[in-house]
């Protein structure tokens, strides 16, 4: 007896079939009919009940027309020609089997003990392969479990939800039962895990740009439901209920962007270069100082208070080409979330936010790629398998950008420049089991530029990272993490032999980190965990470049240090209304030898005069330790469905500072850690909100609020030198911060016209609050940070024409960021002076910009072998010269001022993308 015809008869009896009483002949006229309809009319009026697998016959066109005719006759009528046969048995049933035989009796000597053996060893290993089928029919019951040992009671179903086209990990989609209603997000890896009572479920699936589909289960014990879902083709005027829209009221968290990568393709961008970071910039709460500008501001945070994670590595300068384009290939990228408020407690090492942007696993189904060509840019992306439980993905990208330097005007003095930068990524998957799942990613990025033949400038960003994730027993999943950052600029002149030199900053960092997640009951889950970073930066180094050269080498002591956390958090289902996650993280900071540091008067700023005493660290031991709790706290409470208030609290702690005089990042910048004279920064944010949904939760609506404190931020002294200072504490100054607004926002994700529209009002100010300081910035009274900026109105919106043809449509309005301004000059001891106003007393004139796109989808027939997407677009349509900075020259004795614009004139642009 065959074990293949005994599973197949197993998987058959549990398909979908069509129950009826009494057998019949039949009379049947059918025109290219799906042959399961042309079936479930044979049941119904043979009264015989029919099994079949829909996978076989879903291709299956039929044309019958008979007239009193016996079932077992029309149905072979129907699959004559075709692969499948029909068996009628006891006079009730007929089975329809693909190239197999119905058996309807044990062959001979089946109870000997010489076969009793092997043929339950076979039975088992067919009943092991159903259980590794995926899930795709909605209309089979799947059972999970030993159906002959049923349990009560709590069941934990958990599962990998997969892209039925690619393979890919499907991130962000919910799935959930109603009554009572008990929900689930798929995590980063596709993953989710349900505890649900034990019985029969009809499980509701639901994601962005994903079909709603749902699965039927009957839960005996603990086990595996594997899920592939379909992506959604929308009809014009059809809106349809995404997992997004339901988060945005269900969810704890407040204070958190989601973004698919699939929400911001059409984007209009400078050069029609996809970016992540520029979509990171449109959303509320999100600023920069100006066009172009590399970093971002976060809810009156300064560019390095954001934690900016791709793949768990952390990335210290995200941006290309002087910000003109984000340091992240954007076909590599998955999904983007921004935390401004309800941080997660195994996330911190900075006070302001974290973006977390996680990297696509590669096509599992087959190869594939795609290239892209435009006016700066080209890039090109491989993906596909490797054997059955293997999958890559790569990229690259290049620029020829000098061509854009050389229109520049000739007084601008980079006429004669050149600059240029390549990234390149690596992601590959392997599952060795249904519990375990490895991932590895490298990232390497370089940049390099000069603007006369003199002096070179480049800077490099690298980072790797192992992941292994484990599916525990008794409800429990823990994810291992190791991997390696660095950071580096380099400075070099060359011409002059006698003045050449070398100069250098690095940053390398270790790190790990464990972080499990225990699913206790359908009321609790919680997360808990830990990880250790070792820190080790090249402060700086100045060293000759040439044999000649007269430069004195000079190098700044190496620092170094170990952080550490643990943290607990628990996310408590209260009743359908009412949710509260609570979490703590305790983080240690301990500062290494060796190190020469110096010890200064506590009742005075530290200065040259006020030091005190000289301390050497010769090994590597802790010479200072910061140590200190985090809160995490949030809450919502749901009115129901679609409209609900939410509230959060959380604190945080940052030991690592960012040294520069601009307000921006710059690859010049450098880093510090915190150390005997440095303390760490502290932060402090509540935020509250209101969440509601309209017309079937197809439009949301958000309205958050918030109050952050911020201590020991790090300005600086008046002539400050911040680059190769042996004791930069005595040219910076602690000072303290705070910053408060609201935030409007309406998004619609699908349907013909999708996008968002938002509103902020914001404030951040700072003041030196010390009393050592004898004369303080404007008195010790708040004074706007740079990056202030009260008002700000954000528009990206898309409206489809058709499948393959879109307008889409960016607007940005801002208020000007403030400056300090010369007002007055006056003359003394027989020089002129300029008498300057009050720190960031004036506003650079707002700003406002607006950019258009056409673009045009690939064809959606399967047989091409290339699908290509053009974009037509202009940045900055309406040529408004928005000041990047303001400037002043003395004239004829007259100082005159003058404003900067970056992009003073329309930029249009045309991309090309081709897939194959």
């Amino acid at each position: 007896m065959r074990t293949t015809q005994i599973g197949y008869i197993i998987i058959i009896l549990i398909i979908c079939h069509s129950p009826l009483f009494s057998q019949q002949n039949v009379s049947i006229h059918a025109e290219k009919q799906p042959a399961a309809e042309v079936f479930r009319q044979i049941a119904t009026q043979s009264g015989l009940i029919i099994y079949y697998n829909p996978a076989n016959v879903d291709s299956l066109i039929v044309t019958l027309s008979c007239t009193d005719t016996q079932p077992i006759e029309a149905m072979q009528q129907i699959l004559e020609g075709s692969h499948l046969q029909v068996f009628p048995f006891a006079n009730k049933y007929l089975f329809v089997l693909k190239d197999q035989k119905l058996i309807t009796s044990l062959p001979d000597n089946f109870f000997k003990s010489s076969r009793i053996g092997e043929e339950k060893s076979n039975f088992a290993t067919v009943l092991n392969k159903q259980k590794e089928q995926k899930a795709t029919s909605e209309n089979k019951v799947y059972t999970i479990g030993d159906a002959s040992t049923p349990r009560s009671g709590t069941i934990k179903l958990s599962g990998h939800m997969t892209d039925f086209r690619t393979g890919e990990p499907v991130v962000g989609a919910v799935i959930y039962i109603e009554n009572p209603t008990i929900a689930a997000t798929t995590d980063a890896f596709g993953f989710y895990t349900l505890l649900l009572p034990a019985g029969r479920h009809n499980l509701q699936i639901k994601g962005i740009g994903l079909k709603d589909t749902q699965r039927q289960v009957m839960l005996n014990s603990n086990g595996q439901l594997d899920i592939e879902l379909e992506e959604q083709v929308y009809s014009l005027k059809e809106v349809t209920i995404t997992s997004d829209r339901i988060a945005n009221v269900r969810s704890n968290t407040l204070g958190v962007e989601r973004v698919n990568l699939k929400e911001i393709k059409n984007v209009p961008t400078v050069f029609g270069e996809k970016d992540v970071i520029r979509i990171v910039m449109m959303l509320p709460g999100v600023k920069a100082v100006g066009e172009a500008s590399s970093g971002f501001n976060v809810r009156g945070g300064s560019t390095d208070q954001n934690l900016i994670l791709f793949n768990d590595g952390t990335i210290y300068n995200p941006t290309h080409l002087f910000g003109l384009f984000s340091a992240f290939n954007a076909d590599l990228v998955k999904d983007i979330e921004l935390y401004k408020s309800s941080i997660p407690a195994k996330y911190g090492g900075r006070i302001s936010s974290v973006l977390e942007i996680n990297g696509r696993e590669g096509n599992k189904k087959k190869f594939t790629g795609s290239a892209s060509l435009g006016l700066l840019t080209s890039r090109i992306t491989l993906e596909g398998p490797i054997g059955k439980k293997t999958s890559f993905i790569a990229g690259g990208r290049t620029t020829y950008s000098d061509w854009l330097l050389n229109l520049l005007p000739e007084k601008s003095g980079y006429k004669d420049g050149k600059a240029g930068f390549y990234d390149v990524n690596l992601i590959v998957d392997h599952k060795f089991s249904d519990k375990d799942n490895l991932y590895a990613s490298g990232y390497y990025s370089h940049d390099h530029f000069y603007f006369d033949s003199n002096e070179r400038y480049s800077y490099t960003n690298a980072n790797g990272s192992l992941k292994w994730r484990h599916v525990f027993p008794n409800r429990m999943t823990g994810t291992f993490t190791g991997g390696y950052d660095h950071y580096d600029y380099l400075t070099k002149t060359e011409e002059n032999p006698a003045e050449a030199y070398r100069l250098r900053f690095g940053i390398n960092q270790i790190f790990g980190k464990l972080d499990f997640t225990y699913y206790l009951n359908e009321k609790h889950t919680v997360d808990f965990g830990g990880g250790t970073t070792y820190y080790r930066l090249n402060p700086g180094e100045n060293l000759p470049n040439h044999p000649e050269s007269l430069v004195a080498p000079d190098k700044l002591q190496t620092e170094q240090a170990i952080e550490t956390y643990l943290y607990l958090a628990d996310r408590w289902e209260i009743n359908d209304q009412l949710s509260v996650s609570a979490g703590l993280r305790y983080m240690m900071f301990n500062s290494m030898g060796p190190r020469t540091y110096s010890l200064y008067d506590p009742t005075l700023l530290p200065s040259e005069g006020t030091e005190t005493e000289t301390k050497t660290i010769n090994v590597f031991r802790a010479f200072k330790t910061y140590h200190a709790p985090e809160i995490r706290l949030s809450a919502r409470y749901a009115f129901g469905d679609d409209f609900s208030v939410k509230a959060g609290f959380n604190t945080l702690q940052q030991n690592i500072h960012k040294l520069s005089n601009t307000t921006i990042m710059s690859p010049t910048d450098t880093w510090k850690l915190s150390d005997t004279n440095i303390k760490p920064q502290k932060g402090m944010q509540v935020a509250a909100g209101l969440y509601k949904n309209f017309m079937g939760n197809s439009i949301e609506t958000s309205i958050e609020a918030y109050y952050k404190a911020i201590k020991d931020y790090l300005d600086y002294r008046s002539g400050a030198q911040l680059t190769m200072n042996h004791h930069i504490e005595t040219d910076v100054i602690s000072t303290q911060g705070k910053a408060y607004g609201m935030e409007f926002m309406v998004k619609k994700t699908q349907g013909k016209l999708n996008g968002w529209i938002s509103y902020s009002y914001s404030r951040t100010q700072l003041r030196q609050h010390d009393a050592r300081i004898s004369n303080p910035i404007n008195d010790g009274n708040w004074y706007p940070a740079d990056y202030d900026k009260p008002h700000e109105v954000k528009l990206a919106g898309n409206y489809k024409f058709t499948q393959r043809y879109s307008f889409s449509l960016n607007c940005d309005y801002s208020t000007g960021r403030p400056v300090t301004l010369p007002i007055s000059k006056f003359s003394y001891a027989g020089g002129e002076f300029v008498y300057y106003s009050e720190r960031n007393q004036y506003r650079i004139p707002d700003f406002f910009r607006m950019d258009i796109a056409f673009n045009i989808e690939p064809s959606h027939k399967l047989t091409l072998l290339t699908h290509s997407t053009f974009s037509i677009g202009v940045y900055n349509v309406t040529g408004r010269k928005n000041a990047y900075s303001v400037y002043y020259i003395s004239e004829e004795g007259k100082l005159q001022g003058y404003k900067m614009a970056i992009f003073g004139a329309p930029i249009p642009y045309l991309s090309y993308n081709i897939k194959f």
